[in-house]
């Protein structure tokens, strides 16, 4: 069963005293990837804990913090009726193919040919059948049309760069109905239980020693352990080590409680570093978001992702990105890096009366979402805080360079560019029709791509490329998928892959 509690003292002393606990599996983490172990491990029959560093009220790791995303290769529509649930908009939808040798090529091409093979392998031939088999948990999935689908003039809705498919209640019901899962699966899940370390026997991992929210501690010994705790974004003084300088005033994105702790523990216990540990997924993100993360309110929403459609400015007026270089998919984690770059590490979102209807309703309109508007260029450079002339020179350029001799669509790569420095390769749009709105950002950071090495079952890799016994790791923990960049909703995927794949073999 579910417990909602803190490890409370046993009735002979402190939990510090009392004779260890044991159990079969034991994960840690208590994100998507942490609940699909617990899943697959107990229904092999083995007695599953999943414990979890934050209290009841900040359970769900960063998945909770998601707008529920799963990237997965299908074919259409059609090979979709059985994972997504019934709406009226199918009948008019448009959702092309996306098969497994696109995923591996967008794979590749984002992270520049630095993605490890057989994890990719894994990830792009597993991804559809983990959330079918979640599905058979209960667990819910739907056709995002409020995020990835553009409707045209005919009321038809035409989906883009390759990602459709997402949990219902985004990361909030993602989280709720993992944890139904588990309790009909007869998982035990401790909050306020964090990992504090592990602890080996004869080169093998036995378990975890842990520290509770109240105050408790001890030590919980396993057969397995799987590490499903996330990374180290969380934690400034590892981004500014690892990242670089200046990614200690970063943003955090999602939860507050993932500061790497069990990466060093893990690296101590003998398993070997994997993946890119000096990059990172980092989006743009409201610059009124809470910087240490945590907002369970708002969440998701805090991006600002509509920018393809628009251009994007720094404090001194001019564009650095090329806006429309690509499908939002490929390109947003990516360019929380490029605004950190920017003076002062913000920038501002530019759009005019035409763009705005277009924007995602759930990240513009919100009431208290950051935005100025004018009814001039010159007003909204005053407005911004950005030299005016500088600002104008910048938009006017821009509006002149423009292809108007082609149509402008958002649902694909239109090729409707402005030939200005940097270009914007797609969706050209002159900014000219007021009123003008600017939506000031800043980098918010969701996740580091560095992380331990696994092989394609997730079992922890020592340096020789041997599995350390006992130790398993998917999620955020997991390196070597991505570097650089990320293919949007290819996280939750890893994780519900990796996470199965652990707990099938623990």
């Amino acid at each position: 069963m579910v417990t909602e509690r803190d490890p409370a003292p046993s009735a002979s002393g402190p939990a510090s005293s009392a004779a260890p606990e044991s159990v079969d599996v034991l994960v840690v983490g208590g994100g998507n990837a942490g609940f699909c172990a617990a899943h697959a491990a107990a229904a092999r029959g083995r007695r599953v804990l999943l414990i979890e560093k934050g209290r009841a009220e900040e359970s769900g790791g960063n998945s909770f913090y998601t707008a529920g995303a799963f990237r997965i290769a299908h074919g259409g529509l059609a090979d979709l009726g059985d994972l997504v649930e019934d709406d009226p908009r199918h009948t008019a939808t448009e959702l092309a193919a996306y098969p497994a040798e696109d995923f591996h090529a967008d794979m590749k091409r984002v992270t520049g040919g630095r993605n490890d093979p057989g994890l990719t392998a894994a990830l792009v031939e597993d991804g559809a059948a983990a959330l079918r088999w979640l599905r058979g948990l209960g667990l819910r999935f739907r056709l995002m049309y409020e995020r990835q689908a553009y409707t045209g003039a005919d009321g038809r809705h035409v989906f883009f760069g390759g990602l459709a498919v997402g949990s219902v209640g985004g990361g909030k019901g993602l989280i709720e109905q993992h944890e139904a899962a588990a309790r009909a699966g007869g998982v035990e899940v401790r909050y306020g239980t964090g990992a504090t370390g592990l602890i080996t026997e004869g080169g093998r991992v036995a378990g975890v020693r842990w520290s509770g929210a109240d105050g408790g501690a001890g030590e919980i010994r396993a057969e397995s352990v799987v590490l499903a705790a996330g990374g180290f974004e969380a934690d400034a003084a590892m981004r500014r080590e690892h990242l670089g300088e200046g990614w200690e005033r970063a943003s955090v994105r999602g939860t507050p409680l993932n500061t790497g702790e069990m990466l060093r523990a893990a690296l101590r216990a003998g398993a070997a570093a994997g993946g890119d540990w000096s990059t990172c997924h980092s989006v743009a993100w409201d610059v009124a978001g809470p910087p240490g993360g945590g907002d369970r309110e708002r969440t998701n929403t805090l991006t600002r992702q509509s920018y393809p459609l628009g251009i994007v400015v720094n404090a001194e007026g001019r564009r650095f990105v090329d806006e429309g270089a690509d499908f939002r998919n490929y390109t947003y984690a990516k360019y929380g890096a490029e605004i950190l770059r920017q003076p002062g590490g913000r920038a501002f979102q530019v759009f005019d009366a035409d763009l705005r209807p277009l924007l995602r309703a759930e990240e513009y309109d919100p009431e208290g979402t950051s935005v100025v508007t004018a009814g001039t260029l010159e007003g909204l450079a005053r407005a911004m805080g950005v030299p005016e002339e500088a600002f104008a020179s910048t938009v006017r350029a821009f509006n002149a360079a423009v292809d108007r001799s082609v149509p402008f669509r958002p649902s694909v790569k239109d090729g409707r560019a402005a030939r200005v420095d940097p270009p914007k390769s797609n969706w050209a749009h002159p900014i000219e029709r007021a009123p003008f709105y600017a939506f000031p950002v800043t980098c918010g950071i969701t996740f580091t791509f560095g992380g331990l090495r696994a092989d394609d079952r997730g079992r922890a890799l020592d340096g020789r490329g041997e599995p350390v016994p006992g130790l398993f790791v998917c999620g955020e923990m997991l390196g070597g998928l991505f570097s650089g960049n990320y293919p949007g909703g290819s996280g939750l995927t890893s994780g519900a892959v990796f996470g199965r794949r652990a707990g099938a073999l623990a």
